[in-house]
């Protein structure tokens, strides 16, 4: 399996390659240059295998000429069998054609770990094989950063290094990153917002000398890796709830595009999906830009959400450039206006490429405390604010009409990571899982920064040559 950058200057590359990179050298994101895929035949015969197993088959696809199913099969198994939960991400019915898919139960308590924890355990592989290291730069608008630090911290050949916006997050967010005191982990508070991160990290790949001088590489949503990894969960869900290949809808909260667009992946991959639904909340650039065709980031609003306040989704280019028919000149000319201009209009030709596997809704702050209280009222189950986007969005596309038949919604995060919110929609605290419990008595451990790429710079060198002296 061979993979192309959406900009079109980079040559081609292998999946070892694209792991270790994240983002191309020429500023764009990688993309398959073929969408595998899977018979009706082969997705029916999922159903009752394990987590693991499917994990493997799927990945499988994507890693050609690098792995072989056995060995993903290994590293799959010994990677979920550590989830809290034995179905690794249980699917729990709510209501007669209504689902929500808990991806809750890894070591950070949020989605990221289905991807985080297997690109850990590649990246040893990968640079144990090349005799190389690897400095990991992360943003986060919350939970990528506990997700990878969990999962790099004990990698002998990376160092990681994760920005996040701060006091915009919340405190168990915060110490789920802060808390882990290993010489490989470097924590930077940024004076500024996550998109703000996300620039910085940019800024920062777009400098070559850098790059080859600390050896660059990212596992934000922009490395295809984790995109292929959390396609995973999409066919262990239709697995669990279709049947004779009916089609199924997903429900999304999202914010960098990234969860999503591995719900689009899947679909390409021959999955029976009829829409997938992208639930914004007040940040609404993805709403606007699939319901108008403008795609122009306004201010980013703090909101009970925090990993969804973004205004810039990355991964929204890769959508673009399938939209555009992989016109990489096109692509790119687009992309540099964006950055130019702050805006972008879509085609009409564009839109109604878009519209054909996605719907959106953008659900407010109020709606979002309501459908926490009503979920917990109907149900006794507690949900984070995230969680209540998507199933708001799920439950207001439905009634419009938008949406019909089944409807999984994916739940993102585990409600105690967002105890403000939680408990005052509903009353009631959520409690920390037993492995998580003692996160307020540990010391913690990061610099702050101001929103510089210059100054970032200076601590990612001082933080190399310390791994290395």
């Amino acid at each position: 399996m061979e993979y192309i950058s959406t900009r079109g200057v980079a040559p081609d590359a292998s999946f070892d390659e694209v792991l270790l990179a994240g983002l191309a050298p020429d500023g764009g994101l990688y993309m398959p240059v073929r969408w595998p895929s899977f018979s009706r035949d082969e997705i029916a015969a999922f159903a009752g295998r394990p987590y693991g197993d499917i994990a493997a088959a799927v990945m499988n696809r994507f890693t050609t000429g690098a792995y072989d199913e056995n060995s993903l099969r290994a590293i799959a198994h010994s990677i979920y069998e550590c989830f809290a939960d034995p179905e690794v991400a249980p699917i729990k019915p709510v209501g007669d054609d209504d689902y929500i898919l808990e991806l809750f139960h890894g070591p950070t308590l949020a989605f990221k770990d289905f991807a985080m924890q297997f690109l850990g355990r590649l990246f040893d592989d990968v640079l144990a094989r090349r005799s190389k290291r690897l400095t990991i730069i992360a943003a986060t608008s919350g939970d990528t950063g506990a997700a990878a630090i969990e999962a790099l911290k004990s990698c002998e050949r990376v160092d990681i290094v994760v920005l996040h916006p701060e006091g915009r997050v919340t405190d168990v967010q915060r110490r789920m990153m802060t808390n882990i005191d290993a010489p490989n982990v470097l924590n930077i508070a940024i004076a500024g917002s996550f998109d703000d991160c996300q620039v910085i990290v940019k800024q920062l790949f777009a400098d070559n000398d850098f790059v080859e001088r600390v050896s660059l590489g990212g596992v934000n949503s922009i490395n295809w890796a984790r995109l292929a990894a959390q396609a995973v969960y999409y066919f262990t869900a239709y697995a669990a709830v279709a049947k004779n290949d009916e089609l199924v809808n997903f429900v999304v909260p999202t914010g960098n595009f990234g969860d999503v667009f591995a719900g689009y992946a899947a679909k390409q991959m021959g999955l029976p999906i009829e829409k997938l639904g992208v639930a914004t909340n007040a940040n609404d650039i993805l709403h606007r830009a699939l319901t108008s065709g403008d795609y122009s980031p306004s201010q980013v609003r703090q909101t009970a959400s925090p990993s969804m306040d973004i205004q810039v989704a990355s991964n929204f280019e890769r959508l673009l450039f399938e939209a555009m028919n992989r016109d990489s000149v096109a692509l790119t000319a687009r992309m540099q206006g964006f950055a130019k201009n702050h805006s972008m209009k879509l085609t009409t030709e564009e839109l109604e490429f878009i519209r054909r596997d996605f719907v959106s809704c953008a659900v407010s702050e109020d709606d979002t405390l309501d459908e926490m209280k009503r979920h917990y009222g109907e149900t006794g189950v507690l949900i984070d604010p995230h969680t209540a986007v998507g199933r708001s969005a799920a439950r207001k596309l439905r009634t419009a009409g938008k949406l019909s038949g089944k409807i999984i919604t994916l739940s993102t995060a585990h409600p105690a990571k967002f105890p403000e919110a939680v408990k005052g929609a509903t009353g009631v605290a959520p409690e920390l899982p037993p492995h998580q419990v003692g996160i307020f008595n540990r010391r913690e451990y990061f610099m702050k920064a101001a929103n510089d790429a210059g100054a970032v710079k200076a601590a990612i060198i001082n933080q190399v040559s310390a791994s290395m002296s």
